[in-house]
């Protein structure tokens, strides 16, 4: 059974930049795509990026497309977001979660079974 650590969230200003981690608890971890999600205070929640099993294809929603880049350490079992450019809009809690397959066509959350716990961003205008 996977399981996922989400690190590196905090406050920062407008136009900063946060890089999040997330350490996987299994050796499975280089087999299956990965993917980002946030949910803002009232809001559900929604897909940020998703990544192939070996890094090579990468899917953003257009709000983060740009500034958001998702990347991963197979050797490692670390997933990450550089996120820059960072809006308030941006605020929420992050979550990383591995999908139920290798592709990086995932954008619903409904693709994945294995989640983190969630790490806060907050962005100061």
């Amino acid at each position: 059974q996977a399981q996922l650590v989400e690190s590196g969230g905090g406050l920062v200003q407008a136009g900063g930049s946060l890089r999040l981690s997330c350490a996987a608890t299994t050796n499975t971890f280089p087999n299956y795509g990965m993917g980002w999600f946030r949910q803002a205070p009232g809001k559900a929640r929604e897909f940020v990026a998703a990544i192939n099993w070996i890094g090579s294809y990468r899917k953003y929603a257009d709000s983060v497309k740009g500034r958001f880049t998702i990347s991963r350490a197979n050797g490692k079992n670390t997933l990450y977001l550089q996120m820059n450019n960072l809006k308030p809009d941006d605020t929420a809690v992050y979550y990383c979660a591995r999908a139920q397959n290798g592709g990086s066509d995932n954008d619903s959350e409904y693709q994945y079974d294995y989640w983190g716990p969630g790490t806060q961003v907050t962005v100061s205008s």
